[in-house]
């Protein structure tokens, strides 16, 4: 099979595992790495250059988060704001309700608090990838006091109806925290009108740096710092400041804030709908995160996942990549691992198309001429596949 690879030709669609800095993104981060590099806990000059980034970065995620400057909280990542949220509310004799489709950082953050007396219901979606609000109602107990849902899925894109449960966790007295790392950029963030307490944000899914993220910690909430020392971020996380991922966080924000008012994400959806009606004209294939009458679940504007009957999706992933094209079997957190995706075998997958599943995940700057470059080369790489493929030659049953 021939390679493509030559600089300038790959084609991306692995947004949702990470972004690619923009250039204004680059350039607002700069000063901050040479010229303006003091600590914003200094009280020089060089000192409070740094102080002023931070707090007019912290401006503009107050903005989009829509709440007060005072209640956001920069960290490291999504990764972090997950772990933060549950370790930093929870106690022993609590209870937490989450999901069975959330991200390990938050399905592994619960394993380890029952280690610490922690009890866990993990409700499971519909077919649809959907996650029921009276579902998360029925399993509310006396000593239940977190709620922690993600706003959109890493895997199938599907948007939960957080605003709903947040009503339910409002009616019960009952804390909500939102993981909104892939929601972030892509559907108007409020925190009011989503209902919650807690919120968690990564920089790299928004085309920021990676290693930087941001919480929304709604005012009055009862959150015991996970890192310690200093009295950074108002004594909730520790540790000096990252003040040119800071900067470059918020300038990702305030570029994914016009994106979402100029028309680009309802664009970007339309070349994800072009790519994946292409790709389902292919027999043998289905979307993940269907609803009854077959149509998408509501999901966010970048993301499709889809199967493929008779062929490995890392053998497509593996084929694709040759052919200049990234794409993903599921989440990157899970890069080399053999099982298939927890997230569709919750939705009722079995583990064969599972495992014969890829996510297609489109950068904002995506052009339909890459997309339709995508459309000749996949069908090619799967005829190719399923001729090779034991279950399509009839040797494998």
């Amino acid at each position: 099979m021939s390679t493509n690879n030559a600089p300038g030709t790959r084609i991306y669609m692995d947004a949702n595992a990470t972004t690619p800095l923009l250039p204004e993104v680059v350039d607002a981060m700069r000063p901050y790495w040479i010229e303006q590099f003091g600590n914003a806990s200094s009280i020089h000059l060089d000192g409070q250059q740094a102080r002023t980034a931070i707090d007019r970065a912290r401006e503009t995620m107050a903005e989009f988060f829509n709440c007060h400057d005072a209640e956001v909280v920069f960290n490291s990542g999504g990764t972090e704001g997950d772990n933060t949220a549950l370790f930093g509310l929870l106690h022993p004799g609590d209870h937490l309700i989450t999901t069975s489709i959330e991200h390990s950082a938050v399905i592994q953050a619960a394993n380890k608090l029952a280690n610490f007396g922690v009890q866990t219901t993990f409700v499971a979606p519909q077919p649809s990838g959907l996650i029921d609000p009276h579902d998360i109602l029925r399993a509310i107990r006396p000593e239940t006091r977190l709620i922690s849902v993600m706003l959109a899925n890493n895997e199938t894109g599907v948007l939960q109806p957080v605003a709903e449960i947040a009503k339910i966790a409002a009616d019960t007295g009952v804390f909500f925290h939102m993981d909104a790392v892939q929601g972030a950029g892509k559907v108007k963030f409020d925190v009011r009108q989503f209902g919650c307490h807690l919120l968690s944000i990564s920089g790299h899914k928004v085309h920021g740096p990676k290693g930087v993220g941001a919480m929304f910690v709604r005012r009055g909430t009862p959150l015991d710092s996970l890192i310690v020392g200093g009295s950074h971020e108002r004594r909730r996380r520790a540790g000096t400041e990252n003040v040119a991922g800071i900067v470059g966080l918020a300038k990702a924000v305030e570029l994914a804030m016009h994106s979402l008012e100029d028309g680009t994400m309802t664009k970007l959806a339309a070349l994800r709908d072009k790519l994946e009606a292409g790709v389902l004209a292919l027999p043998g294939t289905g979307l993940n995160g269907a609803l009854p009458d077959g149509k998408p679940a509501p999901r966010a504007a970048n993301t499709t996942n889809i199967w493929f009957d008779n062929l490995e999706g890392e053998a497509l992933v593996i084929a694709l990549d040759l052919k200049g094209i990234a794409v993903s079997g599921g989440s990157a957190c899970h890069s080399g691992a053999t099982e298939p995706s927890h997230v569709l075998m919750a939705m009722g997958l079995d583990k064969a198309r599972a495992r014969a599943s890829l996510r297609f995940s489109l950068l904002k700057t995506v052009t339909e001429a890459q997309i339709d470059r995508v459309l000749q080369i996949v069908p090619e790489a799967v005829q190719q596949l399923r001729t090779l493929s034991p279950v399509a030659a009839g040797t494998l049953g």
